[in-house]
């Protein structure tokens, strides 16, 4: 078994970050958010485009734009390797979540900007800096002799829209991305500093409720107090998904399930989602329980006149978007279900309500005894020198984890990546620590070797 090149690998990422700030700061200038609605189609297809040159740069052999079901492109690239070496897939995504209000951000979304040590912009953790982290630890490992396995890049183009375009093709057409082991560059580690691989992902299961009340708004002062307000019943369908604590009640959805390893200590948890001052977290049992092992509830948006510029009116309609996220163990149709079941129950006043699903992902459950794992432990134990591997659950979904574990039950599904709670992912400010990405970067290349040895000897 040849000695790991530890030093040299070291000194080639530290030596590549120059590159990986430049490169990180032209991905991020693509508005690439999957939603025509918000931003144009073109800057997802720049994008796309800027991740296949970056690939065919690499000596990546059959590169393709693959245009999946939900008419969005996905970026795939094959670097075979020696004879006999297995294969790892790399995975990352390209497309971001909307910059939100652009007028809270301290620099532009979508301008890389160093402040006090961390890259600002959106999209920076999650998801453009995991490519990145790809591309630096193949160009780290082919300056010391070689990328010494086969190497596949699928680089998604919706996975913050949860609407399955990957999952559907890579079902059509299941030999693109056997692997013998797959990394999923779209975690992070559980404290800036800590390695950390993700053992669990929540799934997750969207859908939009409307309610309808009357043939059209009324006048509150003549009609209100008789006429049923569309909006009033929507909010207490919505209110209905919540115990008096918060937890998350949706009927015969159990939300009792508890997590047996890391814990997130409470003060930890509050100043990483920012809780105000003397405002109390939701639910019972540890935070760990709450956020990584049960289901949990959440508006993301609600149609109704904005405060500014509304009428007196009895609203005859109403929409919400509702996001649950359901636990390893649960099925997300299943959960799907039983939502829809629930809303439709407590709808008041005969109120009439439609529920259509709009996106869905299954949990997801990691073998952590899998000789990858050793590999990718003694990677970490080097790059981040005095710790050691630390497994965590997560809240979050990826959607394309349960369809490669099914498609391929034998490949070993290991998930790292930058979005550490600093990073403040999906959030106004998000950022990534360029610290970060080069100890992951050098993780990767690491693991790469180890898992090539520990297969070939």
């Amino acid at each position: 078994m040849e000695p790991t090149p530890v030093a040299p690998l070291a000194e080639s990422v530290t030596a590549l970050m120059g590159r990986a700030r430049t490169e990180l700061a032209e991905l991020v200038a693509f508005r690439s958010v999957a939603d025509p609605a918000q931003f144009p189609r073109s800057e997802c297809e720049a994008a796309a485009n800027w991740v296949a040159d970056a690939l065919r740069a690499e000596g990546f052999q059959d590169v393709a734009l693959l245009d999946t079901p939900d008419g969005t492109q996905s970026v795939y690239g094959h670097l075979p390797g020696p004879e006999g070496a297995p294969t790892v897939l790399l995975y990352a995504h390209y497309d971001v979540q909307p910059p939100l209000d652009e007028s809270a951000w301290l620099s532009p979304p979508f301008t890389l900007t160093e402040r006090e040590g961390r890259w600002y912009g959106r999209g920076a953790a999650d998801c453009k800096g995991g490519l990145i982290m790809h591309l630096t630890a193949l160009r780290a490992l082919k300056s010391c002799g070689g990328v010494p396995v086969g190497v596949k890049i699928i680089a998604e183009g919706s996975e913050e829209q949860g609407t399955g375009g990957l999952e559907r093709y890579a079902e059509a057409h299941p030999e693109l991305l056997a692997a013998d082991a797959v990394v999923i560059g779209d975690t992070g580690n559980f404290r800036v500093g800590l390695p950390t691989v993700t053992a669990t992902l929540r799934g997750m299961t969207l859908v939009r409720v409307q309610v309808d009340t009357l043939a059209g708004n009324l006048h509150s002062g003549q009609f209100g107090g008789a006429a049923p307000d569309a909006l009033a019943a929507l909010i207490r369908v919505l209110d209905s998904l919540r115990a008096e604590d918060g937890s998350t009640t949706v009927d015969g959805l159990a939300g009792d399930a508890s997590w047996a390893g890391l814990q997130y200590p409470e003060a930890d948890f509050r100043q990483d989602a920012k809780v105000l001052d003397g405002v109390g977290l939701i639910g019972s049992g540890t935070v760990a329980d709450r956020v990584w092992a049960r289901p949990a509830v959440t508006v993301l948006g609600i149609d109704c006149p904005p405060v500014v510029g509304a009428t007196p009116s009895v609203q005859a309609s109403a929409r919400a978007l509702i996001s649950l996220r359901v636990p390893p163990g649960v099925d997300a149709g299943e959960a799907a279900k039983l939502l829809a079941e629930h809303v439709e129950a407590r709808v008041p006043w005969g109120a009439r309500i439609t529920v259509d699903q709009v996106g869905q992902g299954q949990p997801f459950r990691a073998d952590t005894a899998s000789p990858a794992y050793a590999a990718m432990a003694e990677a970490m134990r080097v790059a981040y020198p005095g710790e050691s591997m630390q497994t965590a659950g997560q809240g979050g979904s990826i959607p394309l984890c349960s369809t490669l574990g099914a498609l391929y039950p034998a490949a070993e599904i290991l998930l790292i990546g930058l979005s550490e709670p600093e990073a403040q992912i999906h959030a106004v400010n998000e950022s990534v620590s360029p610290r970060e990405l080069e100890r992951l970067s050098l993780t990767e290349a690491l693991f790469l070797w180890n898992y090539a040895q520990s297969k070939t000897g």
